[in-house]
């Protein structure tokens, strides 16, 4: 595993540059889950644009105005956190960082180069300033333009990240409420962000963009049916960052021998002791409690890597989930996207997307570690009845839309 992108630029390529410890692998690949989705999501608004399904809205623009002094105070402030914190943590990681010191704690400190802050940020703010000068009329231009929802890409993109990270961490509370009130006993940003549930995320980040969207006068059945393959695919990607991070999204103990059918399958693919893994660092050696019959000990095999403060496996090893959840939602992905042109009514695309959704994750939770609710008598997590949820809701979505459009409009028929 490679909690941090250092520890893979090291291990793969001997590369010792300490600053990469500020790239934490989670976060990166759930960066990089975000550009994927935005990207396609994107694409497809553009393609339905082109067709005609979305209406324009009119935004007026004026050319050669007077400088906008809010930008360029906030490119001066951009310049400023780069020369303050972000040179002072890149000159000063290889000392910084060592032995397995958490980056967060430097990031968030009051130490810094204050006169580099100040000279970036006089020069990024006085570069923004002359730019609006050169661009700057005797009298200003306003003119018209046409919005499509492929121009508002980034904003949905963004209500999509801030309004998730919000639900996931909220939901990942409700499941977890032992945790609840440590967090705000102690809040921090490694607390925030340690903990998060992928629906949470899901539901409240696509509450925030229906918001949006219905605000923007955007045809919602069009903006779902978008969204769905871009959705699927940043899950995808983001589950990658679990796999290679070790961040405990993994399964239950798997002491069964791999099966002969899957022999040509590389071990690791049925059964993964996560070395390194981010999770549990070098000072936590136990039991992982009554979710797990799994144990972290430090890693003695002169073949494994062991990183500094990273220095633990698991025993037995687990399913790892997180690359079966990747291979799923990929192939999903690439359902969605070879059908999003063959199916033409308005909400379906969405429809199977919370179907195949629901579905993949139903299964996986039975070989995953998670809290169970009892409902009545019956066992489940909050991952299987809200997957649950999702497959009905699609199943009647699906129904619904199919019969209304196999229904013929009366309103134009010849009377």
């Amino acid at each position: 595993m490679y909690p941090t992108i250092y520890h893979a630029l090291y291990d793969m390529f001997g590369l010792d540059w300490s600053w990469t410890r500020l790239l934490n692998s989670f976060g990166f690949f759930v960066a990089l889950a975000f550009v994927a989705a935005n990207y396609t999501l994107s694409l497809e608004l553009q393609r339905k644009s082109g067709m005609g399904l979305f209406a324009p809205t009119k935004r007026k623009v004026i050319t050669g105005g007077k400088p906008d002094w809010s930008d360029i105070i906030t490119t001066a402030l951009m310049g400023f956190i780069i020369g303050w914190k972000m040179i002072y943590l890149f000159v000063n990681g290889s000392d910084l960082f060592n032995n397995g010191s958490s980056p967060q704690k430097e990031i968030f400190s009051g130490n810094g180069y204050i006169l580099w802050g100040i000279i970036l940020a006089l020069v990024f703010g006085g570069w923004r300033w002359w730019e609006y000068r050169k661009r700057q009329l005797p009298q200003p231009v306003e003119s018209w333009v046409d919005i499509y929802p492929y121009h508002l890409t980034g904003n949905i993109t963004f209500l999509a990240a801030v309004f998730g990270l919000l639900g996931a961490k909220l939901f990942h509370l409700f499941e977890n409420p032992d945790e609840f009130v440590d967090f705000f006993k102690h809040p921090s940003f490694n607390n925030f962000i340690s903990g998060l549930t992928v629906y949470g995320g899901l539901i409240l980040g696509s509450i925030g963009v229906l918001l949006y969207a219905r605000k923007k006068g955007i045809a919602l059945l069009h903006l779902c049916d978008s969204a769905a393959p871009s959705m699927i695919l940043g899950y995808g990607v983001g589950r990658i960052g679990c796999q290679v991070s070790g961040d405990g999204d993994w399964g239950i103990a798997n002491t069964h021998p791999k099966p002969e059918w899957l022999s040509w399958l590389p071990d690791w693919m049925w059964a993964y002791d996560y070395p390194n893994n981010v999770n549990y660092d070098a000072s936590y050696h136990g039991m992982l409690g009554p979710l797990n019959d799994t144990f972290v000990v430090p890693i003695t095999d002169p073949n494994v890597p062991c990183f500094d403060g990273y220095c633990t496996h698991l025993v037995p090893a687990v399913y790892p989930t997180p690359f079966y959840e990747t291979i799923m939602a990929t192939g999903i992905f690439l359902l969605l996207w070879m059908l999003r042109k063959k199916i033409k009514t308005p909400g379906l695309i969405f429809a199977l997307y919370l179907i195949l959704n629901g579905t993949e994750r139903f299964f996986i939770e039975k070989i995953r570690v998670n809290n169970k609710f009892d409902l009545m008598g019956i066992q489940a997590t909050q991952a299987e009845i809200i997957a649950i949820l999702f497959v009905l809701t699609g199943v009647g979505m699906y129904w619904y839309l199919k019969r209304k459009a196999a229904k013929p409009d009366i309103s134009s028929t010849p009377g």
